[in-house]
Parts: C-alpha cells; sequence; structure tokens
C-alpha cells in the first residue's frame, strides 16, 4: 500500500515474503510481479518501479528453484572455457556473475579440453548438456572459434554467445575488441620511443586473438619502415614458456630492445627471463603485455599493457542470455586502452651488448 507521500513504506515482513506479498504491496497481479522478476519484453517502466520498490520493502527473494519449475527457463547460464590464463577466467567469471546478479540468474562454470579427441570433446560436452539445465552458454576464447563446438551446441538446439570470437564472427552474438588495433597501438609506442631491434611473444596457434595481434603488431612495424627483422617465439599465454621463449630470443640476439608478450602472463616470465640473465627493465629491455590483469601490477617495474576489457565482455556476454531477445547475431565492440607503466622506456643508444 502506498503511504500519503506516495511512497511504498519499508514493510520488514516477520516471515519471508512471498510473491503475493509483492503484488499485494504494489498492488499488481503476481503475474505481473513474475513478469518484473524475470525482466520479461514489454514491462512498462512505471510497473516495474512499483514491483521493484515492493520487492526492496520487503526484502523479497525469488526462490529460483520455484521459477525454474514454473517456466521453461532455468535461470542458469554457464560458461565453458579452456584457457591457461587464471587472471583471464577469474575475470570472465566475475563479469558474468555480475549481470547474473543483477539479473536473479545462477552461474557455473565448466571446463572444456581442447586438446581432447574429437570423440573426447564431444562426450564432455554432451555431459554437460546432461548435467547442466541451463538458458544458455558464454564460450570463451579458444572455445569460442571451433566449429565442431559450435556445430555440436547449435544440433542441440542450445542458445550461446561468444566472447572474441574471430572465426565466422557473425555466426552468433558475441563481444569483441580489436587485438589488431591495440597490438598496432603498441608497436607504434616502441617505435615512436625509437626501439628498433623488437621481439614479440605469441600466443597459443589455437587461440583466434593470438594471430590477430602477432599480425597487427608487425603490420604496423613494417608500415611505419622498421628495417630489422622483429625476432618470434612462443609464449603461448604462460608465464613459463614467456621465460623459455625470451631465453631464446636472448641467445639469437642480445641486442634485442623492446619485447611485445601477447598477453600479460608470458609478459612476466619474459621480465623474470631479463632479470635471469642480468638485464634491466625497462633500462636494458622495454617490455610490454596484453590484458591488464593483476599480475601486470605484481611484478616491479608495474608492468605496461594493453587494458582487455575481459569483465565487461563477459558481462554483456551474458546479458546477451539473460536477455533474450530474440536477437540471433549480433557483435559488441568494446574499447581498449594502452596502460603506460614502468615497464617501457626509450633505447639506450650507448648500449653495446656481446
Amino acid at each position: 500500500m502506498l503511504n500519503q507521500s506516495g511512497n511504498i513504506p519499508p514493510m520488514p515482513p516477520s516471515q519471508r515474503a512471498t510473491i503475493g506479498d509483492v503484488a499485494e504491496m504494489a498492488g499488481v497481479s503476481t503475474k505481473s510481479v513474475s513478469r518484473v522478476i524475470n525482466n520479461e519484453r514489454h514491462v512498462s517502466p512505471f510497473l516495474r518501479r512499483k514491483v521493484e520498490a515492493a520487492i526492496a520493502a520487503l526484502n523479497y527473494v525469488p526462490d529460483m528453484a520455484a521459477r525454474s519449475l514454473a517456466s521453461t527457463r532455468s535461470f542458469t547460464i554457464a560458461v565453458l572455457f579452456d584457457n591457461p590464463s587464471p587472471n583471464y577466467i577469474t575475470k570472465i567469471q566475475t563479469g558474468a556473475y555480475r549481470a547474473c546478479m543483477e539479473n536473479g540468474y545462477h552461474l557455473r562454470v565448466d571446463h572444456v579440453d581442447t586438446n581432447a579427441s574429437r570423440e573426447a570433446c564431444e562426450a564432455r560436452l554432451m555431459a554437460v548438456l546432461r548435467n547442466a539445465r541451463t538458458d544458455g552458454f558464454i564460450l570463451t576464447p579458444p572455445l569460442c572459434d571451433i566449429p565442431l563446438i559450435l556445430d555440436f551446441l547449435e544440433g542441440a538446439g542450445a542458445r550461446y554467445s561468444r566472447i572474441a570470437p574471430v572465426f565466422d564472427p557473425e555466426r552468433s552474438r558475441g563481444v569483441i575488441m580489436d587485438d589488431y588495433c591495440a597490438a598496432a597501438d603498441v608497436a607504434e609506442l616502441f617505435w615512436n620511443l625509437g626501439h628498433r631491434r623488437i621481439a614479440i611473444l605469441n600466443g597459443p596457434a589455437n587461440h583466434g586473438v593470438a594471430p590477430r595481434r602477432r599480425q597487427g603488431f608487425i603490420d604496423k612495424l613494417t608500415q611505419l619502415g622498421l628495417r630489422e627483422d622483429i625476432l618470434e617465439a612462443q609464449g603461448n599465454f604462460l608465464f613459463e614458456d614467456g621465460i623459455a621463449a625470451t631465453r631464446q630470443l636472448l641467445s639469437v640476439d642480445s641486442g634485442i630492445t623492446a619485447i611485445f608478450a601477447t598477453n600479460d602472463d608470458s609478459a612476466a616470465g619474459a621480465m623474470a627471463a631479463c632479470a635471469e640473465a642480468g638485464l634491466s627493465v625497462p633500462g636494458d629491455i622495454s617490455v610490454c603485455g596484453f590484458d591488464d590483469g593483476w599480475i601486470a601490477r605484481s611484478v616491479w617495474p608495474y608492468l605496461s599493457t594493453v587494458h582487455q576489457p575481459i569483465e565487461e565482455m563477459a558481462y554483456y556476454a551474458a546479458k546477451m542470455l539473460i536477455e533474450n531477445d530474440g536477437k540471433s547475431a549480433e557483435l559488441m565492440i568494446l574499447p581498449y586502452y594502452l596502460v603506460h607503466r614502468d615497464s617501457i622506456t626509450i633505447p639506450r643508444r650507448s648500449l653495446n651488448r656481446v
């Protein structure tokens, strides 16, 4: 009931509030309350405000099990992953979980091994579908670019959204950023600072964004007129491989002045290998990463990197599944930016390492 000021007064209930209590306080039907709770389309702002005010006043918490039983929806979405970076997966979960919490959904997380055989991969997907009644799946790299997985989910009638798809990007809804241009910006930063002996630590070939980052970096340096060869090694988005790859690079050319590692984990490994070789960062070698995760501020000096909006990408990928507005293929592009910290500087022009 409204008070004289037109507001719904706080009414701490003596027992757990029901959907009927919310409907009575808001002066609407239980069906209208259900439509607001389920975030259905075509709900007027006025109705939504009345119901949400009653929910807040009664501290009403929807019964997720009852909602699921009374609907064809499960109010659960799942993240599928096979990514070696713990920082990346943590951010994905954080973003998707935030979207779920805002909309009264549950989140589950499942691992699918992309190195398994076709039969094992299909068996794993079948187990996920059988054991997880969900309203859709968020596919993270590299799963988002594997035709076998896309075909399987589509064949099963499962809805999905993708984060950072490169393969057939308009096949489904998804959220992306411009990895090519971001890597090109790193190349231009190195060039403008005066670096000419430059190396790159590439990511795994089965991650669609890894070749795009490599290509953007190399294309920009070529366009700017770099005459030196760009040295390359496999960092594989892993700390340990970043160490091994940098050791390899330094054994080939001890005069390298800048390294672009295509994710922060391998960049941290590159910094460790430089320290092992008695080289200072950035005094002897500048290092730049990609992602802007916690590890970028856990190393010293702090790591310059590309800020990839990972949490936001996961948030909107989850929202695409939750809103279920009937759109079959839509790509949302989110912005990135360079974070210039202490691991990059101008090269020592008088340096003469052997």
